[in-house]
């Protein structure tokens, strides 16, 4: 005859206890998998990699801080006529960039913060008649200066491109140069403007900054809006960001010409 005792009751709260362990340890086990991983390796949102300070700051800055430099007021689109002024070419002689870089038609280069398009004009002409420039900036009131005026120069190898603070918009390996004239100072994101933007670069490709010299008290511009060739080192060759500094051109009269070189993913 089978046995058809029941268990004793403490040994039934046992098993039921152990169940119900077994049971919540199975959804909470659940729940995690589908929750993203998240790296612990990368700060979350610049937490780590920025600082802030709205009292000692320089008032042509946004009181964030990146390496040790304080990131300058971005120049809103009202600033398009400085930047179209007719003095610039005289007191810069930014039409020897396209020389100082070897640009060749059928590149494909990104003006990076391209504003009114006073560089894309003239980078497109060095990369004509197959190359593009794709002319990336945040505002959407630059990008429709930009428009007009290509549409009334005829000039047809120019592409607007809305990026956002941390990002150009750019294909992955799609571009042989970016460039950034007078610009890179203003990202309120650098770091992460220059991983997607180390992204967009084929193997080999280049990351040109363009920044008044720092090191020049002489240079007319405010110091917040300037570089030194360290800092942008500093800043821009990060092993993790796979870009290493190739030469410095010294041939404008008041910026640097940094370039950099894409290497490979480690």
């Amino acid at each position: 005859m089978r046995n058809t005792l029941k268990k004793p009751v403490s040994e039934n709260c046992l098993i039921s206890t152990l169940c119900f362990s077994w049971v919540v340890l199975l959804l909470v086990t659940t729940l995690q998998a589908d929750e993203p991983a998240t790296a612990k390796s990368e700060p979350q949102d610049g937490k780590d990699r920025y600082s802030y300070s709205l009292q000692d700051h320089d008032p042509n800055g946004i009181g964030k801080f990146y390496l040790g430099r304080e990131i300058a007021r971005v120049m809103g689109y009202q600033g398009a006529p400085w930047l179209e002024r007719r003095t610039r070419e005289q007191e810069e002689r930014l039409s020897l960039l396209p020389k100082a870089l070897k640009l060749k038609p059928g590149m494909a280069v990104a003006d990076i913060g391209a504003g009114s398009g006073v560089i894309s004009v003239i980078l497109a002409e060095h990369v004509s008649p197959d190359g593009k420039v794709y002319a990336v900036d945040v505002q959407q009131e630059m990008l429709d200066l930009l428009d007009k005026k290509m549409k009334k120069q005829g000039v047809d190898n120019i592409h607007p491109v809305l990026g956002s603070q941390k990002s150009p918009g750019l294909k992955p390996e799609s571009i042989d140069l970016a460039i950034m004239v007078d610009v890179y100072h203003e990202f309120e994101f650098p770091y992460e403007m220059m991983r997607e933007i180390s992204k967009a670069l084929k193997p080999k490709g280049r990351v040109v900054l363009v920044e008044y010299r720092k090191e020049d008290p002489a240079v007319p511009i405010k110091l917040v809006h300037k570089m030194s060739e360290a800092q942008a080192k500093k800043e821009v060759a990060r092993p993790e960001l796979n870009l290493k500094w190739k030469e410095t051109i010294g041939i404008l009269p008041r910026q640097h010409i940094l370039v950099f070189e894409k290497t490979e993913e480690k």
